[in-house]
């Protein structure tokens, strides 16, 4: 009986529209609940430490995030309080030891401290869900979180911003 069912032609495409459906992931920075909610593949997790959860990828290199994400780095911990300037930070000045580095906020931080994520690329705050904004150079600054930049690239005017929570 279940035999005739499935050989109809609107079966076959309800079973296939369904498999589909099963294989899509949410997008990063998306809501979650539960990481299944992010990929049934397991290749994205649900952070919730963020309001309503954040869909993303965790220890993501600056190449690896999905297209709509950029690569976000974060330091956990105190800085040292060693002021340094990120923009020339290794070319001339090294204020910061080689097992630290110099954040966007201007103070060297432990290598060892850095948590890498996929964050959601944007443009401006409409981009983001209500109570996240988009982070642009200034609020990178104000509020933490910098691109993840390929080796050996020094950062050059605005940065990929991203969609975080708002303080």
């Amino acid at each position: 009986m279940l035999l005739r069912r499935l050989s109809s032609p609107i079966a076959i495409l309800t079973l296939v529209a369904a498999g589909a459906l099963a294989g899509c992931g949410a997008e990063i920075g998306d809501s979650c609940d539960l990481s299944t909610d992010c990929s049934p593949d397991g290749d994205r997790v649900c952070d919730l430490a963020d309001p309503e959860g954040y869909c993303t990828v965790v220890g993501c290199a600056h190449d690896t995030c999905p297209d709509e994400a950029v690569c976000v780095r974060f330091f956990d911990g105190t800085f040292s309080n060693k002021a340094c300037v990120h923009d020339t930070e290794d070319l001339g000045t090294d204020s910061c030891t080689p097992d630290e580095i110099c954040t966007l906020q201007g103070y060297c931080a432990l290598r060892s401290s850095e948590a890498r994520f996929c964050m959601k690329s944007c443009s401006d705050s409409s981009d983001c869900r209500t109570g996240y904004e988009c982070r642009t150079r200034d609020l990178m600054i104000a509020h933490g979180g910098e691109p993840v930049l390929p080796p050996g690239e020094r950062p050059a005017g605005d940065l990929q911003s991203f969609c975080a929570m708002a303080p």
